[in-house]
């Protein structure tokens, strides 16, 4: 079980921000396109420059080796990379397949073309690949935008189910109240250049 706690943290001219997600939790981000929430935890998992602190429990980002920091902080950005032709190639971690299951997809997904993959095949896909890699905090950026009904149900309970039995910190932007207010035990939304704490 990983708190994820930030602390004056600064990028790109904005900030400084803190906030802490405690073991277990999840906090839900909102704010107004080009407020920042992707820019947030772009920084948050060393992809981007920033000045501040950001702690996995007692561990420092800035003491870690990048690709180290990002195994346990693991980002799930609205547009997934791949690097290679099939799926399967773009797993760096064994992957189960009852989660694969869990997202709709038989074994043979792993063989399928990445350029004939819809946007939301993509997307649950980088949800099984992020989740395969077991890291101890999670940075969600609008997870389920490209999912239908469905499959937004399945991915929110996967996650849920995740964050329960891991004791992962869970930081998840989203555009859609219901949905922070189905997932989040807290939520704040970027404002004028501050965090301001929501009622959910």
């Amino acid at each position: 079980m990983s708190r994820l706690h930030i602390k004056a943290l600064c990028y790109q001219g904005r900030g400084p921000f803190n906030l802490t997600v405690q073991a277990g939790q999840c906090v839900g981000l909102s704010g107004i396109s080009g407020s920042g929430k992707t820019l947030m935890l772009r920084a948050i998992a060393d992809l981007d420059t920033h000045s501040g602190h950001v702690f996995l429990d007692d561990a420092e980002c800035q003491t870690m080796q990048a690709p180290q920091w990002r195994k346990q902080v693991g980002l799930l950005p609205t547009e997934s990379q791949w690097w290679h032709d099939t799926a399967g190639e773009n797993f760096t971690s064994a992957v189960e397949l009852t989660l694969l299951k869990r997202l709709g997809f038989d074994e043979d997904a792993l063989s399928w073309q990445v350029s004939r993959l819809s946007s939301g095949e993509r997307q649950r896909l980088a949800l099984a690949r992020l989740l395969s890699s077991r890291p101890q905090a999670l940075l969600l950026d609008e997870p389920t935008a490209s999912l239908d009904s469905a499959n937004i149900q399945n991915a929110e309970t996967l996650i849920v189910e995740y964050r329960r039995d891991t004791g992962a910190a869970v930081l998840w932007v989203s555009h859609d109240m219901e949905q922070i207010a189905r997932v989040a035990e807290r939520h704040f939304q970027i404002h004028h250049e501050a965090l301001k704490e929501q009622i959910i």
